[in-house]
């Protein structure tokens, strides 16, 4: 199809579609993703020349790439609310503090490093809900808290939620997680560094960040490095949880260290917390690990995990206008070595521990967790359905194409890659989301890499990472976290000071990008 500028807004407008009916219109995800699918539908079958067969293939692989996202959300929430339920993250979220009575460095440990630990698994808003009324309890004003929680996980979400959001962008680029975890998880782990300033400038204002640049340097390297290292070595859903568990660990050695040990608080305990052991707290997570390594690292075990793939071959489909999608075969769902099956195995391990431990007070505690995890996930998974399908539809139409030729007529290579990141914060700040973000606009930026002749790689890191950073920034996410703090009705003066601090990661990212670009 000719490239016009009417053929150009017209493959734009179910991107527009969601982020209008969201921003102007104030929708959810998944009715602004449905109206966008509808979208996309009759675009696709009418003005880009597409027929009942090409939608079908077209939807027939959008549900495999979203149960690939959808196993690890709802497995996530599981795992999540098996811990939350026995009390073990009110106690690690409580005790971190009562290592030191340095503001900046108790700022740190827990909008820092425990509330990007909750993003590594969970995600999905529980991060800033659980962290903020914490920080509000050690005498942050509601505004600081809410804007710390969500400044300091920022750099954790495309890795967290057991790499949900990495997950659904290798699902719609087609490119292996090995392709694209260096770069992503390079440009985050740089972005680590940032958050963590942000945090301690919040918290103590200028003296505060100057006093605390020797833990960010410490305790960032160990987080970043963690999620490089686990994110290139094919464990990349476990990048932002074992990052976080790192910082734990050496952030407590730091603030224990000489000097630093005479600050120490460990003797103020509530009554809850003499009936709860931290370390038994900490199991939870010692198991999600152990379950990780093991299927990863012990080839016999995963190769019996992943015995059993659900996978179907699809027919090649083409437009009215010539442009062709080739028979390939869906998604590829491993139903026992799926992330989302080893957080389930965990959770269930969690769940026996703490029940034989007494931590769990109601009788029918394992209804009220299934009854959470499916309040919390029915919109996402609405949300995902929606949003994968319309990509879907776009990119097997040539819409996708026709929008990335576009973008790149009007920039050029050596500026591209300063807007990329952009690109990604501003898909999240809109949906409320890195995931959709990523399956929104993941495949357009590939495609603008390549008609531009830029590394793809590098490109969709500077994607993730910006709709990483800009994610924290969603209005969406911030309407919770002040919820929690008695900030409701209250939201826009925090959201000022969110965007005025929160641009600043992703224009480092954006940086970061280009002189990455620029070296490659």
């Amino acid at each position: 199809m000719e490239l016009s500028l009417i053929n150009w807004l017209l493959a734009l407008l179910p991107v527009l579609t969601v982020l209008l009916l969201m921003v102007g219109a104030g929708w959810g995800g998944g009715r602004a993703g449905s109206a966008a699918f509808a979208v996309a539908l009759a675009l696709s079958l009418t003005v880009f020349g597409g027929d009942a067969l090409l939608a079908l293939v077209a939807l027939g692989k959008s549900l495999f790439l979203a149960a690939d996202v959808l196993y690890i959300v709802w497995m996530a929430l599981f795992f999540y609310n098996v811990t939350n339920e026995a009390g073990a993250v009110a106690l690690i979220g409580r005790s971190l503090p009562r290592l030191t009575s340095d503001r900046a460095a108790q700022s740190l440990l827990i909008s820092w490093v425990f509330v990007s630990l909750l993003q590594g698994v969970g995600g999905f808003g529980v991060p800033v809900a659980v962290v903020a009324p914490l920080l509000v309890g050690l005498g942050y004003s509601a505004r600081q808290s809410v804007i710390m929680a969500s400044l300091g996980h920022g750099w954790a979400v495309t890795f967290g939620s057991l790499g949900t959001s990495f997950v659904a962008l290798t699902a719609v680029t087609g490119l292996t997680g090995a392709a694209l975890a260096h770069d992503a998880a390079l440009i985050l782990g740089m972005a680590c560094l940032i958050s963590g300033a942000l945090v301690a400038y919040v918290s103590a204002g200028i003296d505060g960040l100057m006093r605390s640049i020797p833990m960010l340097l410490i305790v960032g390297a160990a987080m970043g490095l963690t999620q490089w290292w686990f994110a290139t070595n094919g464990m990349w859903t476990l990048g932002s949880t074992s990052g976080a568990l790192a910082g734990a660990v050496v952030g407590v050695i730091y603030v224990l260290g000489p000097g630093r040990r005479g600050k120490a608080r460990l003797a103020d305990k509530s009554a809850d917390d003499s009936r709860r052991s931290l370390v038994l707290a900490l199991a939870a997570y010692v198991i999600l690990l152990a379950f990780a390594f093991s299927a990863n690292l012990i080839e016999p075990l995963e190769r019996f995990l992943d015995s059993l793939r659900l996978q179907i071959m699809f027919p090649a489909v083409e437009t009215a206008y010539g442009w062709r999608v080739p028979a390939e075969s869906g998604r590829a769902i491993s139903i026992f070595g799926h992330a989302g099956a080893l957080l389930f195995f965990a959770g269930l391990v969690s769940y026996a521990l703490y029940r034989r431990a007494g931590y769990y007070e109601s009788a029918s505690v394992w209804k009220e967790i299934w009854g959470k995890v499916g309040k919390s996930a029915l919109k996402s998974t609405i949300s995902i359905l929606a949003l994968v399908g319309m990509a879907s539809l776009m990119s097997h139409s040539g819409m996708t194409q026709i929008i990335a030729t576009g973008i790149s007529e009007a920039f050029s290579a050596v500026i591209y890659p300063l807007v990329a990141p952009f690109v990604g914060a501003l898909g999240a700040f809109m949906t409320g989301s890195n995931t959709n973000s990523n399956v929104v606009f993941g495949a357009l930026q590939q495609e603008t890499a390549t008609l531009l002749a830029l590394s793809v790689p590098i490109l969709l890191a500077g994607q993730t990472a910006g709709a990483s950073l800009g994610s924290v920034l969603a209005p969406a996410k911030i309407v919770v976290g002040c919820s929690t703090v008695g900030l409701g009705g209250q939201e826009g003066p925090v959201i000022r000071r969110m965007l005025l601090l929160g641009l600043i990661p992703v224009a480092f990212v954006a940086l970061a990008t280009f002189i990455r670009i620029g070296g490659a």
